[in-house]
């Protein structure tokens, strides 16, 4: 079994393709290695995966058609997940033109290619952002989702509709995976767990936007692995839910559980055993309030879920943060 992972080098990316590896899987990566966040973060995962033999890297950027093609040409793929893309809200409102190049042309590229050589296994990132400003405590596969309030969170929208054209079009099974708040070891520095960690640790200012009222689904990244891996492994999309769609479906991953980010910091402190310089702010352009995962239909399907409690969670990250960063 041959597996493509693009975005191998970005985090939930490397876990994956760990996971994979240590289970004697091919896994061949693609990465741009760009500097959207310290590229060190990148190059001492990819240097872990290269130590695996059954490991295969290739540094490419996924919206270069030409060079896609070529690469699809050369390498006989089994399945493929796609991982990369340029994450983060406000990174998006300042950035959309590499934000549209590579989630949108780039997943469009690698769809092409699923039809072209005639692979029919795709799994990609979408995100709980798609959710927009949703007024509902909990938020289901099957809420409105055609008003997001980032960029984003439109471009992982609309590589859901891409998606199902090709699905439906090309019986290609796909599924999405709408990611909420991944976090642990290894974990990007742009995230607000990684952060807030340095910030205590180095007694530098935290700016906690919104006044502190912001609330996050937050999900261990053993438990997200784990879930994608299940997820790769169904076999009969029509069973799945009362749609009855044999090529495309939707999955919430999150914790299922909605924790104040206030909650974080303190959790954090404890930890830490530092005291946090908070600084509260404004709410952010773009910026969801508050989000948390109905996960039943992944509990339904894999007869699994995220179970790693958020102290527990929290407390890897930070022994990796405080004895291996």
């Amino acid at each position: 079994m041959r597996i493509l992972i693009t975005g191998s080098a970005g985090f939930i990316g490397f876990h994956l393709s760990e996971f994979l590896l240590k289970k004697g899987l091919k896994v061949i990566g693609i990465d741009t290695l760009n500097n959207y966040y310290d590229i060190s973060f990148k190059l001492r995962r990819l240097k872990i995966l290269k130590k695996y033999k059954n490991f295969k890297f290739n540094k490419l950027d996924i919206s270069n058609k030409k060079k896609i093609d070529n690469f699809f040409n050369k390498n006989k793929i089994d399945i493929i997940v796609n991982l990369a893309a340029y994450a983060g809200v406000q990174y998006s409102l300042q950035n959309p033109d590499i934000y549209f190049k590579t989630n949108e042309i780039g997943f469009y590229n690698i769809l092409e290619n699923a039809k072209r050589k005639n692979i029919k296994r795709v799994l990609f990132a979408s995100s709980s952002s798609v959710a927009g400003d949703l007024k509902k405590k909990l938020f289901s596969e099957l809420d409105f989702t055609d008003s997001p309030i980032s960029l984003y969170g439109a471009t992982k929208k609309n590589n859901e509709i891409l998606a199902h054209f090709y699905a439906i079009n090309y019986k290609i099974k796909i599924i999405g995976i709408r990611f909420f708040t991944v976090y642990g070891p290894l974990g990007r520095p742009d995230l607000s767990i990684f952060k807030f960690a340095n910030s205590i640790q180095k007694g530098s200012p935290i700016t906690v936007n919104n006044f502190g009222n912001h609330y996050r689904d937050f999900t261990f990244v053993d438990d997200a692995i784990k879930c994608v891996f299940k997820l790769l492994k169904i076999k009969q999309f029509h069973k799945i839910d009362r749609k009855k769609n044999k090529y495309f479906q939707i999955f919430n991953l999150g914790g299922g559980k909605k924790i104040k980010i206030t909650k974080l910091i303190n959790i954090l402190e404890k930890l830490l055993n530092k005291k946090a310089k908070i600084v509260l702010g404004p709410l952010k352009k773009g910026d969801i309030i508050s989000s948390q995962s109905d996960i039943k239909k992944l509990k339904r399907n894999i007869k699994y879920f995220p179970n790693t409690s958020f102290e527990k969670g929290l407390k890897k990250f930070v022994n990796w943060f405080v004895n291996d960063f």
